[in-house]
Order: C-alpha cells, then sequence, then structure tokens
C-alpha cells in the first residue's frame, strides 16, 4: 500500500466515519480486492499512486472482501476488483475489472464537482429543502426559468414536490431525460418513488389486500404499503412471503425489495439489515 494517507483500510465497523461521512468533504473511492486475485494486485497500486498523486482530491478506501464479506454484500459485489465512487454519502460511479492507466486517471478526474453542482443557487436550494421547502421549490423553478434543462433543479423541484402525494405526473416530466452526469442517481431514485406509488393504494385497496391470505395477496398488501411509504412493514410482509414460498422470494419479492432499497438507500441502515434477512430465508 502506498504511505499516505489518502489511501486507508476500511472495515465494516469503520465504514461509516470513513466512508460515508467522509464522502460529504471530499469523494471517496472504495476498492473492494482480496490478496489472492491477480487483477486486483494490476488495479491496485494504480489507485495508490493516484491517490498520492491527487494528495487528498480523494481518499482511497481498501476493502478486503476475505475479511469484510457483510459490506461486499451491501455493495452487491459479485466480482472483483469491483470499484465505487461515493459523493455526499451516495454512489456516483462504479466500475469492475481493470482500467488501462489512462481511462483510470479520466474516471477519477469526472469525480471533481461540477459546475452544476458548485452553482451558489443550487447550494441555497438545498439548504431552503431543509428549512423551507417552498422557498427552495420557488428558486428551483426560478432556475429552469433561466436553464430549463438544469438537470440540479429538475432533480431538486422533483424531490420537492414527491415529498408529499399528489404530484407524480409534474415530478415524472421534469425526470425524464436525466440519463447521464452527476444527478442519475437521485433522479433513478425518485422514478423508482414515482413507480412505487403508481399501485393504487386506497384505503379501501389496502383492506381487500389485507383480506386475501394468499402469497399473492401478501405480495399485492406489501405493494400497497410500499405505495403508501410503510416502508419497514412492506419489507416485513415481502419477508414472511419469501418464508413460505421461495420462488417468490427469488423473484417478485426480491424485485419489490430493490425497489424499496433504491427509494430507502441501497447502502442505508434498513436495507442492509433485510437484505440479510432474505439472504438467510434463501440460502
Amino acid at each position: 500500500m502506498a504511505h499516505t494517507p489518502w489511501v486507508i483500510d476500511v472495515t465494516m465497523e469503520s465504514f461509516q466515519s470513513v466512508v460515508v461521512d467522509g464522502s460529504r468533504t471530499r469523494p471517496v473511492v472504495v476498492d473492494f480486492w482480496a490478496p489472492w486475485c491477480g487483477p486486483c494486485r494490476r488495479l491496485g497500486p494504480m489507485l495508490e499512486q493516484l491517490a498520492e498523486e491527487k494528495n487528498g482530491a480523494f481518499l482511497l478506501a481498501k476493502v478486503n472482501t476475505d475479511h469484510n464479506p457483510d459490506l461486499a454484500q451491501a455493495f452487491q459485489v459479485e466480482g472483483i476488483p469491483a470499484v465505487f465512487a461515493i459523493r455526499d454519502a451516495k454512489i456516483v460511479n462504479h466500475f469492475v475489472g481493470v482500467m488501462p492507466e489512462p481511462e483510470l486517471r479520466a474516471w477519477i478526474e469526472s469525480l471533481a464537482p461540477s459546475p452544476a453542482q458548485e452553482s451558489p443557487d443550487l447550494q441555497q436550494a438545498l439548504e431552503l429543502e431543509k428549512t423551507n421547502p417552498p422557498a427552495a421549490a420557488e428558486l428551483y423553478r426560478s432556475m429552469l426559468a433561466q436553464a430549463p434543462t438544469d438537470p440540479a433543479a429538475r432533480v431538486g423541484l422533483a424531490r420537492i414536490l414527491l415529498a408529499s402525494p399528489g404530484q407524480e405526473a409534474e415530478a415524472t416530466q421534469l425526470l425524464t431525460g436525466i440519463d447521464f452526469g452527476d444527478f442519475t442517481g437521485e433522479a433513478k431514485r425518485l422514478q423508482t418513488l414515482v413507480a412505487l406509488r403508481s399501485v393504487p393504494h386506497t384505503d379501501a385497496d389496502l383492506q381487500n389486500a389485507q383480506a386475501d391470505p394468499t402469497p399473492e395477496g401478501r405480495l399485492k398488501l406489501a405493494q400497497i404499503l410500499a405505495a403508501r411509504g410503510d416502508y419497514t412493514a412492506a419489507l416485513d410482509t415481502l419477508l414472511a412471503i419469501a418464508e413460505v414460498d421461495q420462488q417468490l422470494g427469488r423473484s417478485a419479492v426480491r424485485e419489490r425489495m430493490l425497489q424499496i432499497f433504491e427509494v430507502i438507500g441501497p447502502r442505508s441502515e434498513l436495507a442492509n439489515e433485510y437484505r440479510r434477512k432474505l439472504q438467510v430465508l434463501l440460502y
């Protein structure tokens, strides 16, 4: 390992402070590797050298998958080396395998904040979202009046609209076409939220589903609970289905859980907890 403060071995215990919290001040690159992995031994030194060269522009967090299988599972790592870029506690890019050094350098360079992210109006709007959402929405609309395709303003306004039900149509229109760039991940999360809410979920729908004891009825109940935003109850219902029907557990149940994980955060504590519970039931 390179002798630099910008390369750190990370475990499950230190992941929150080093990676999640640390990514709020600088990008964090998480390298999932193992000592027996030949491609890892080729990629690792290149990443470490870049971390040393960049001198704090990003932090390289090394995760030995042999010692930290839970972290690898949480990131759904199926092959190594697997590299994830984290910024502001969100995955913004990733790749699997070994990149040629020029491509790897370009990939690292892409982690720098874009001009849109550094916009004073955007920073003000993000702060207002915490304390005064209507004022934030007004500022986002002002930004869109000047630049109708601005992905930051479109995603921000959609997020505010989806904070309460009934405004999914406008939010969907705002999110359409945001297929690349810094705001793709949040756009995808919000689109998944809209998809969850598309299931009819009135009180009558809920009561009808609660009265159906079949696995299919339970699946419908879970969808309705998720549409109503009761994610823990929805996940508990899905686990109960998987317990009695492993075929559904590996197909429809897993698919619905992944949708919920996307909305609540794929690496959140709640998602990690229920991912482990499903794993235990099925395998």
